[in-house]
């Protein structure tokens, strides 16, 4: 009996191990605002977690990210329909009682417990001030006259902590909205093709709106090397995260 308990005890030591291990390895980014520190960890593809002022934010949980080793969410953000943002069993996975989550009206379809935010409205939570923006697609879809994202369907949002703006920008070309965008101090931008953008692209619109800090994301099969070559002697701060860790 004794040599059973050790073996469960051995397992679950082993078990946080892993889970603790697998949430050192993360790169977390901390961004210092009047309001204390911002961390934001990525998990895989357009998944991320925002820690801040004791509360948690997760953006688009969708599978196969692993959140093993992260807190539950009090506040989940969605940016899309599409499965690699909306999952309701990634949603279930990391939410817990009181979560609320905040998405696009296309979402609430699935999603009916949702608080519908439109691109160009705003709302505030927890210290955050969060805005929807727009993100869709200039050139490129499924077939002629048709578009991967339609203008309006999907959100990319502003959000503001402390004095800090943070920009997500869902999936998008290089839209007049973003290159817009004005006092962004940490950018979030997707690459990908077909769906999105490519590399030099997404340079070319980040430097037209030219963020302090901007970090690659929803990058997957894009050379993020060729972003940062195009930014050099720009000013704007690159940073080269993982968001496809092989254990996930």
């Amino acid at each position: 009996m004794k040599s059973i308990v050790r073996l469960f005890a051995c397992a679950a030591v082993l078990l946080f191990a892993a889970a603790t291990q697998a949430q050192t390895m993360r790169p977390v980014q901390t961004f210092d605002t009047s309001a204390g520190p911002v961390k934001i960890t990525p998990v895989f593809h357009a998944a991320v977690e925002i820690e801040a002022g004791g509360k948690v934010i997760v953006i688009d949980p969708a599978k196969p990210a692993n959140f093993s080793g992260l807190p539950p969410a009090d506040l989940i953000i969605v940016t899309d329909i599409h499965g690699d943002h909306l999952d309701p069993d990634s949603i279930r996975d990391v939410s817990k009682t009181g979560t609320v989550v905040i998405a696009p009206p296309a979402v609430a379809a699935t999603i009916v417990t949702a608080t519908k935010l439109s691109n160009g409205e705003k709302t505030t939570w927890g210290g955050w001030t969060i805005e929807a923006v727009p993100m869709y697609n200039l050139t490129r879809g499924p077939a002629p006259g048709k578009y991967f994202h339609d203008k309006g369907r999907g959100n990319g949002y502003v959000m503001t902590y402390g004095g800090k703006r943070f920009y997500f920008s869902g999936d998008t070309e290089g839209i007049p909205e973003m290159r817009a965008l004005k006092n962004i101090d940490v950018a979030f931008v997707c690459m990908n093709l077909p769906y999105t953008m490519t590399a030099e692209e997404a340079a070319d619109a980040v430097k037209a709106f030219h963020p302090k800090v901007v970090i690659p994301y929803h990058y997957r099969g894009q050379d993020t090397t060729v972003f940062e070559k195009a930014l050099a002697g720009t000013g704007i701060e690159v940073r080269l995260l993982d968001f496809y860790p092989k254990a996930s």
